[in-house]
């Protein structure tokens, strides 16, 4: 059976395959104007009976509001909770900061005339009439799909539940708050269930083109979790699409890294329009507290943390004089200028300026670099700077560079973690270009460098498992253990249901539970893997996280989760490797002490075991990586690079 997995990205799609277990990549340059295009190329010549995809189609569609015109159905009293918010301020100061732009418009929100009053357990059952009424004027309205979210359906789901079969026979696509997210919090309910309904037709839609070319091949998309789902379920659930692709390298770093006997990670996932960054200290870390351009996201995503700073990020002068990059990018079309067709000096423009890249190596060779336009980009920067094109070029890197840096310390010194623990795990396609001065910069004394790191990525999607989350909010003191473990009961009952629903194994699957608790009274919770001594477990992380504990106080189970993982079908493999490989050579490269000549190795030259010592490029079919003088670089199982700093 041929498994292939694809990670759609900005500028590239990359494609990894297990064969008679060997590894082997690809890369194809992403098709923005049809995604689907890209997956088809990428697999032209192969017969895959498995394919998963980690896409990026819902994300732009949010990010660029090219989403479905959506409704938003609440309870009568709530109809601004979406435009309301929490009133968080996102700039404290800044008088004119804006609002995100809406995805849902004031005159399609209606309150309906429903409720469930938690104390006395009575409810106003939601009107049909009122229900068909409201279907007329948004047939009317062209609207194609309603997000639902009433005040209390997180425990009473019928009210939500009849709307739904109701409003579905008009031919509308609904999301219902209950099957979304059934956790207290309406704001953050609301915002997610809208998402969800606001990419619902983008994400069907683009899933049934791909299917009706990929005939006799079963289809997975991977979720924000690390794991992936059907993809007709993924057409459904299109909000846990949102980190699709990021959350595979994250996940498969861990897989890897773990390898290497090594499992304290800082992951670092440099593309061509966003670097990822996420700490993994053991485990995968996940949040219910992703923000994406204004909207809460209160699904279990891993926690990972992105900026405007990738290959193609541009390169400008502000106004007051000042040499700024990204977060703009030139993306796959017109991409840097040295593809050819921009004319923006990007980061990758830069890099083949300072001869980091080579300009016949790159693709593999398949596509040549044009070093002459690179140059002609950052020239007017340089004007203007009163400096050298080289110059400039490296202080291009070195903004770059700082604003990556940033987004490392802001998950792990910000976080109570000390960098200089964690191993710098490198991927990307342009990752490892800047590894080495964002290790220096941050004390890290060791860098990984993977095979394959161009697409790692697509690693990731194809050693993750299927993973499904569930969860309950239920509101118990912590020592009503019984209550507690009741709860579990239930959401392991419910996943079953789920698994039986499609003819899975349930013995194919494993649960892992967590428990969403705090202090009586705090307004946020801390999430703790579940053990038997939950309240001390509690205690302890509390105490990591804040620096104190409050044992005399009454703790809360808020939330009870459940996550229901498989078993990866890939835990073994190879990587392919060109022996007949020669390369070696010398170029000039531009440091901050000027130009170097640098040994040129091509990574299948190597031999496990073999030791050798920076300054060097490291060339690779889909990446480059540029060893400083200061590292000792040893290459290990897999043919994986680690950098050790050696420091002066």
């Amino acid at each position: 059976m041929l498994k292939v997995a694809v990670d759609t990205g900005g500028t590239f799609t990359d494609i990894i395959y297990l064969e008679n277990g060997v590894l082997k990549a690809r890369k194809v340059f992403s098709t923005p104007k049809a995604p689907f295009q890209a997956v088809l190329n990428g697999i032209e010549g192969l017969s895959p009976q498995v394919l998963i995809h980690g896409t990026t189609v819902g994300t732009n569609a949010f990010l660029e509001r090219k989403g479905a015109k959506t409704a938003f159905l609440t309870t009568k009293g709530f109809e601004d909770i979406i435009f309301i918010g929490r009133q968080n301020r996102p700039k404290l100061y800044d008088f004119f900061v804006e609002k995100p732009a809406p995805i849902v418009s004031p005159e399609n929100c209606f309150g309906i005339k429903e409720r469930y009053f938690l104390k006395s357990k009575n409810y106003i059952s939601v009107s049909e009439e009122e229900l068909l009424k409201i279907a007329e004027v948004l047939k009317e309205r062209k609207v194609e799909s309603i997000g639902i979210c009433f005040l209390h359906s997180y425990t009473f789901e019928e009210n939500e539940k009849k709307a739904k079969s109701v409003l579905e026979k008009f031919g509308f696509e609904v999301s219902i708050s209950c099957e979304i997210i059934p956790e207290f919090r309406e704001y953050e309910r609301a915002s997610t269930t809208l998402i969800n309904a606001y990419l619902v037709p983008v994400m069907s839609t683009y899933i049934k083109k791909l299917k009706k070319e990929l005939k006799d091949c079963r289809l997975y998309v991977q979720q924000s979790n690390g794991g992936w789902l059907n993809a007709e379920e993924a057409g459904k659930l299109a909000c846990h699409t949102i980190l699709s692709g990021p959350a595979g390298g994250v996940a498969g770093a861990l897989v890897w890294a773990k390898k290497l006997g090594i499992s304290k990670i800082l992951t670092f996932d440099m593309g061509g329009t966003s670097t990822d960054v996420c700490l993994i200290d053991g485990r995968l870390p996940f949040t219910k507290e992703y923000v994406i351009d204004g909207y809460p996201l209160s699904i279990p995503v891993i926690d990972i943390h992105t900026v405007g700073a990738g290959g193609g990020s541009i390169a400008y002068i502000d106004k007051g004089g000042a040499l700024k990059v990204g977060p703009q990018s030139a993306g796959a079309d017109p991409g840097p200028a040295c593809y050819g067709k921009g004319k923006d000096p990007t980061v990758t423009d830069a890099n083949l300026t300072l001869g980091r890249l080579l300009p016949d190596a790159f693709l593999g060779g398949r596509f040549k670099l044009d070093e002459e336009k690179a140059k002609k980009s950052i020239y007017e920067l340089a004007k203007n700077l009163g400096l050298s094109i080289e110059e400039t070029a490296l202080g291009i890197i070195n903004i770059a560079n700082v604003n990556m840096t940033r987004a490392l310390r802001r998950v792990s010194l910000e976080r109570g973690y000390d960098p200089q623990e964690f191993a710098l795990f490198c991927f990307g396609g342009a990752g490892g270009l800047h590894a080495c001065s964002l290790a220096k910069e941050l004390g890290i004394r060791k860098i990984i460098f993977p095979k394959l790191a161009g697409g790692f990525s697509a690693f990731g999607l194809l050693v993750a498992p299927p993973i499904k989350d569930f969860s309950r909010t239920v509101w118990l003191n912590a020592k009503e253990k019984d209550e507690v473990l009741k709860k579990v009961k239930e959401l392991k009952i419910h996943a079953e249901d789920y698994l039986n629903s499609l003819k899975l194994n349930s013995k194919d699957f494993f649960y892992e539970v967590f428990l969403d608790m705090r202090y009586k009274g705090q307004g946020f919770e801390l999430t703790i893997p579940f053990e038997e001594d939950f309240i001390s477990a509690f205690h302890r992380e509390h105490e990591r996280e804040f620096g104190y504990t409050c044992k005399d106080f009454p703790v809360e189970v808020i939330t009870v989760r459940l996550r229901l993982r498989g078993k990866s079908e890939v835990s073994e493999w190879k990587v392919e490797k060109d022996n007949d490989r020669v390369f070696r050579k010398e170029v000039k490269v531009f440091t901050e002490q000027g130009w170097i000549m640098v040994p040129v190795i091509h990574w299948d030259e190597l031999k496990i075991g073999e030791k050798f010592k920076g300054p060097a490029l490291i060339v690779e079919n889909f990446t480059t990586v540029w060893i400083e003088p200061e590292f000792l670089v040893e290459v290990k199982e897999n043919y994986t690079m680690v950098a050790t700093y050696e420091s002066s």
